[in-house]
């Protein structure tokens, strides 16, 4: 029986109209495989519902061969560049034959270093010993004569003093004398080469500076100091007893230092090892007769000597000079100088003979040494005068005289 059509459509209008399919007719004829090209869709529809994966980038194609050799190349020859404009300014710096003295002198130190250290190796070291000059020389040049006239006409002022001295300048070795060479009674300044002596025994190893020294009878004697005074057997330290014989001139700590040392004919026979030709002890302190001996030339070349370091170590000198520094008397030689200055220095006095030795510094660096001794009658005040007038005049001409300079051949 044939269908109904619907008066609304004509068949015209059937054939026109496209066919309509809903989703779930689809997806029964792609699952039922009817229809035309429905593995097309299929295979359309998974690409659709699955995500795209991102293509891969494509890989660099390699540089041609003769490019990359004309880089390289290129590369080297511009290095090659930097490097010669560095070297070339390194080299408007530094000298290469500097570099080369260098160089040399340090592989020649190097040499004598290693050669040294073989010798040290082959040779055992031994230990320092002090072995003191005995040459009694001292440098000296041009006799300062316009000095020695103005000490005679001081001699002059007192005519009942006879005067002696001896003075010279460290920094050129210029001398004056004025009846220096003369043997005169020492009075205390003997204790000026005793001190020395005591010094280079301290060198030696012979005496220790804490050394305890006990107080006999037979060298406790009378005249200046104290320690004649505190007791018999009373123990010093070596150092105390060196320091009061200088200080306080003290007679009893001398005869303590010459007994130890050996006594008067050890001691004597050391000064003349020293080249002291007018210097010896005769008698034991005070020896107000006046029996031992000394000239103003024997101790200031004496002290001239410790001063540049011969007879005893440095480090002895130095105490020496502290000891000296530290003189209570300061009558005679310091009376002619400035405050400023300063004086390592020993006087002596028996009453008919006063003296002074001692080495001072001047406050401009000029440093020189000087002894004078007066002859006088029993303590005449005018004795003490004429060593500070001389002190004064000696002093005053150091500090104004400039030496001419000594012409050098051409």
């Amino acid at each position: 029986m044939p269908r109904p059509t619907s008066p609304t459509t004509s068949p015209q209008a059937k054939k026109s109209a496209p066919r309509r399919v809903n989703n779930n007719q689809r997806q029964t004829r792609i699952v039922s495989g009817k229809g035309k090209n429905s593995k097309k869709q299929l295979s359309r529809e998974k690409t659709v519902s699955q995500p795209k994966k991102p293509r891969p980038y494509p890989s660099k194609r390699s540089p041609n061969l003769l490019i990359q050799c004309f880089l390289y190349v290129l590369r080297i020859g511009v290095m090659g560049v930097g490097i010669g404009a560095i070297a070339g300014t390194t080299l408007t710096i530094i000298n290469p034959q500097d570099i080369l003295a260098a160089y040399t002198k340090a592989s020649q130190l190097i040499k004598t270093s290693s050669e040294e250290k073989s010798e040290k190796s082959e040779k055992p070291e031994k230990p320092e010993k002090l072995t003191p000059k005995t040459s009694a020389s001292v440098p000296v040049s041009k006799e300062l004569t316009g000095l020695q006239e103005k000490i005679q006409k001081i001699d002059a002022k007192y005519p009942n003093v006879k005067p002696q001295a001896w003075f010279i300048d460290l920094d050129n070795g210029s001398y004056v004398t004025y009846n220096g060479t003369q043997p005169v009674p020492a009075a205390s300044t003997i204790k000026i080469p005793v001190l020395v002596a005591f010094f280079e025994e301290v060198d030696k190893g012979n005496i220790h500076l804490d050394q305890m020294l006990t107080m006999t009878k037979d060298v406790m004697v009378s005249g200046s100091g104290d320690m004649q005074y505190m007791g018999i057997n009373k123990k010093f330290t070596a150092l105390e007893v060196a320091r009061k014989m200088i200080v306080i001139s003290d007679n009893t700590a001398t005869e303590m230092l010459v007994k130890q040392m050996g006594g008067k004919e050890v001691l004597n026979k050391r000064f003349k090892e020293w080249g002291m030709k007018n210097t010896e002890i005769n008698n034991i302190l005070p020896d107000l007769e006046g029996t031992n001996k000394t000239s103003s030339e024997d101790l200031s070349k004496l002290l001239a000597r410790i001063e540049r370091g011969d007879l005893i170590s440095a480090r002895s000198r130095d105490r020496l000079i502290d000891i000296m520094e530290g003189t209570r008397t300061r009558t005679l030689l310091p009376q002619g100088l400035e405050k400023q200055a300063n004086i390592a220095h020993k006087t002596g006095d028996i009453g008919t003979i006063i003296g002074d030795a001692g080495i001072i510094d001047m406050p401009t660096g000029k440093r020189y040494i000087g002894a004078v001794f007066a002859e006088r009658a029993y303590n005449d005040v005018a004795g003490r005068h004429l060593i500070q007038d001389i002190s004064r005049t000696v002093y005053q001409h150091f500090k104004h005289y400039q030496p001419r300079p000594v012409p050098q051949p051409i």
